[in-house]
């Protein structure tokens, strides 16, 4: 897609009403819908629950334009459509009268799903982190040797430095707190960077926190929001979903392990990877709000992004990040001690 053609297509995504959300799904899966037309949370997407004239349930996501490549959405529908062959508990969308699960509008990249409902829980039993370790074990099996077309590899010399260099190169940050952000983000990339040397890489969720996971009684969880899909190691996958940081969640490491080895052997020097990966995700956070108020004017999820709080606060929290991290190298912490 072109500049051109981004921008017209972000001018069709903005004006999307119910009229036209309903004509488009009418026509793509040759269906009646009744007039439900209810807009779902989403942050980057717009995504709207539908319903049929004989009253299932759909759900309708439009894409952000420019976001991700068409080659990017058709390696998040092959991954997805992959696990659900493999009976995987994921929601597969659903084929279009063309055969492709992928439409287009306006160039805006739309995809239609069953509404599934469920259960978010954000505190696990034994038993359910066991489960989940299966069915991430079992997504990461899947994914093992997949070469995706156009995703990124999470890494902190790859997908970190890119987004470090996109917030640097944009007018985002006040002139006065620029180098302090600029050192602390490169020093973490430049101290973690050997942490990731011969680790295994695979494809993976990329944005498993417990939100998108949700449980359906009778059946099981399932795994939802494919959107970051990305090449990175396994762990990245479940320390999001642990209580407390890396030292304090060691008998939950181990439950979810004991479901997860069941389908896939884990690396154990990946552990040292979590509170990397939590810094990581700090400047990630950080470039996806930059993003959206170069595109949109203001940040949905950070509405005093920009400011001196907020940026006084990003240096702040990577600043004692960096000292957690710096502290596995010392074989008197606990946190050291949990990785020999």
């Amino acid at each position: 897609m072109n500049i051109k053609n981004i921008e017209q297509s972000k001018t069709a995504f903005q004006a999307l009403d119910p009229n036209t959300i309903l004509n488009i799904v009418e026509h793509s899966l040759g269906i009646r819908c009744t007039n439900l037309c209810r807009p779902m949370a989403s942050y980057i997407n717009r995504v709207y629950e539908l319903e049929s004239e004989d009253g299932a349930g759909l759900v309708v996501k439009f894409y952000r334009p420019g976001r991700w490549s068409q080659l990017a959405l058709q390696d998040e529908h092959d991954f997805i459509l992959d696990l659900a062959e493999k009976e995987i508990p994921v929601i597969a969308p659903l084929f279009m009268r063309d055969g492709s699960t992928l439409g287009s509008h306006e160039n805006i990249s739309f995809t239609v799903f069953p509404k599934k409902g469920g259960r978010i829980f954000d505190e696990y039993t034994d038993e359910q982190r066991m489960e989940l370790g299966r069915l991430l074990a079992r997504v990461h099996a899947t994914g093992n040797g997949r070469l995706p077309h156009d995703r990124i590899t999470m890494a902190p010399d790859k997908s970190t430095r890119d987004q470090l260099d996109y917030i640097l190169n944009k007018d985002v940050i006040p002139s006065h707190l620029k180098q302090a952000y600029r050192e602390i983000a490169e020093t973490i990339i430049d101290e973690i960077r050997p942490l990731f040397q011969n680790i295994n890489m695979t494809l993976i969720h990329g944005d498993c926190h417990f939100a998108n996971l949700i449980y359906r009684p009778g059946e099981s969880f399932f795994i939802i929001d494919f959107d970051d899909i990305s090449i990175g190691p396994a762990v990245q996958d479940f320390w999001m979903l642990l209580p407390e940081h890396r030292e304090d969640s060691n008998y939950e490491i181990e439950t979810f392990l004991e479901g997860y080895e069941t389908f896939c052997r884990f690396d154990r020097r990946e552990l040292r990877l979590i509170e990397p990966l939590r810094a990581m995700r700090f400047i990630h956070y950080s470039a996806w709000c930059a993003h959206q108020v170069i595109e949109d004017g203001f940040s949905h999820i950070a509405p005093n992004f920009g400011t001196t709080d907020y940026w006084n606060q990003e240096i702040n929290d990577l600043k004692d990040q960096l000292t957690r991290i710096r502290s596995a190298g010392n074989p008197e912490s606990n946190y050291q001690n949990a990785l020999i």
